[in-house]
């Protein structure tokens, strides 16, 4: 396989999320034949699709590989310089939509694992796995959250996972990813009474009460701790859905994020968040989503495996960083611990996404010389 070419394949599938448009299907038909056990599993009432394949050489660890083949949608088409889905090379770099995030990151592990399967023979004390899901860049309910849940269901063990995101800010081999913040959308609906501008003493409007809500939510949380950020409420909307001038509204609707750090769970900012608001207003109605907990899931010899091979190819000393947003690494923390290392993410979900064709092809190096520190013997890892 030639990682640009199959870079290419994946990006001309239009697999904007949940759709997987074919792309499942063919990394499936691509890694039958190189003798890979596959399984694809549907899940959700739209049957959305996800793959599980394995290669087992020995009886060692299970290293698996997870990445998404969903994208976000490519936005205005006029201001694309060629079409998304159409991959086009230029100026030394690949253009399209998930050629950062994350369609050459998986074809950069499957190319590396060719490598390394075809120089050992097929023969090796261990197993390398792929764990590709069509639902993460939406809601990720049917993605590798249910994967995650089948996995557990068949007993089946992973014991090393490295998350295919676009981890560098800038260059390539800057940044390695060993833990996220948790992350929980509100909604806060405080409630008035509805009446005529002209006659406010007989009317209770809500938008007079948001100073000191606002004022008490956004109090201090921590100030951050050993291995995260200090913990960040951010206000994203205030709407009253009111147009008209002379009707004082009902009801305000406040949305916000939560990510914190390890100092809480979800469940402790939800309890929170319900005292700071108890101690202001009684007319309010709260929900929330937790999008995920906060990880830090740590293993000497999967991040130094990684950081090795990094240094080697790039000569680049990565920095080991949990800031950013969420991503599937969060359900596969539950099971085994987990890396997320990729390309530079400068152009995601942009217009024009593209990435350095240096850049895929080094990153296939740092995966297989990757995949060799985990799982040949020498003095590292014995």
């Amino acid at each position: 396989m030639d990682t640009i070419e199959l870079s290419s394949k994946l990006i001309k599938f239009k697999s904007v999320t949940p759709d997987n448009s074919g792309a499942i299907d063919y990394i499936q038909k691509v890694l039958k034949k190189k003798k890979f056990n596959c399984h694809i599993l549907e899940s959700g009432t739209n049957k959305i699709k996800n793959l599980y394949a394995s290669f087992k050489g020995g009886e060692g660890p299970n290293l698996c590989f997870a990445g998404h083949t969903d994208v976000v949608p490519p936005g205005d088409l006029k201001k694309w310089k060629t079409n998304p889905f159409e991959p086009h090379i230029t100026n030394g770099r690949l253009y399209g939509r998930g050629a950062s995030d994350m369609k050459t990151a998986i074809s950069s592990f499957m190319v590396a694992t060719e490598i390394f399967l075809e120089e050992n023979k097929f023969a090796f004390d261990g197993t390398i796995s792929f764990l590709i899901t069509s639902d993460e860049e939406g809601e990720a309910e049917f993605g590798t959250k249910s994967l995650i849940k089948w996995i557990k269901s068949k007993k089946k063990k992973i014991d090393y996972c490295l998350v295919g995101e676009p981890t560098n800010p800038n260059r390539l081999g800057e940044m390695i990813k060993i833990g996220r913040r948790g992350s929980i959308n509100f909604l806060l609906e405080v409630f008035g009474e509805q009446g005529h501008v002209a006659y406010p003493e007989k009317a209770d409007n809500p938008i007079d009460n948001l100073e000191k809500i606002l004022k008490e939510l956004h109090k201090p949380f921590d100030s951050g701790s050993k291995r995260f950020q200090p913990t960040k409420l951010i206000i994203t909307s205030i709407d009253s859905s009111n147009f008209t001038s002379n009707i004082i509204p009902g009801k305000v609707e406040i949305r916000f994020n939560v990510r914190f750090n390890d100092k809480f769970n979800s469940q402790q900012v939800i309890n929170l968040i319900k005292k700071r608001l108890k101690s202001v207003s009684t007319k309010y109605k709260l929900s929330s989503k937790v999008s995920g907990e906060s990880f830090f899931n740590y293993s000497n010899i999967l991040t130094d495996s990684l950081v090795r091979s990094i240094k080697t190819v790039t000569r680049c000393n990565p920095i080991l960083s949990t800031t950013g947003g969420t991503s599937d690494a969060r359900f596969i923390s539950e099971i085994c611990p987990v890396v997320e290392f990729g390309l530079v993410g400068k152009t995601m979900h942009k217009v024009n996404e593209m990435v350095e064709i240096r850049s895929i092809d080094k990153l296939t190096k740092i995966y297989h010389q990757f995949i060799k520190n985990i799982f040949l013997k020498n003095e590292f890892n014995k």
